[in-house]
């Protein structure tokens, strides 16, 4: 899949992270969605390249072109 991005289940119980982090991707992406800048976020993460985010970002492309999706009810 993605040579930058791990599933270890000793590691966030499974959850995908960036490989030799403990960073889920789902932390990543979050923030980018909340506007965060790639520059701000380097800096938060200094142990993360600019290849890691973009390596999130084609994670969560697959993701979604592999999966159903679901349109979420209004609570």
């Amino acid at each position: 899949m993605n040579e930058r991005i791990e599933f270890n289940p000793r590691v966030c119980n499974g959850r995908p992270v960036i490989k030799g982090t403990r960073i889920p991707v789902s932390v990543i992406l979050g923030q980018l969605a909340e506007g965060e800048s790639w520059e701000s976020l380097l800096q938060g993460y200094p142990e993360l390249t600019r290849a890691d985010v973009q390596a999130v970002l084609r994670f969560a492309e697959a993701s979604a072109a592999n999966s159903e999706l679901t349109e979420l009810a209004s609570v």
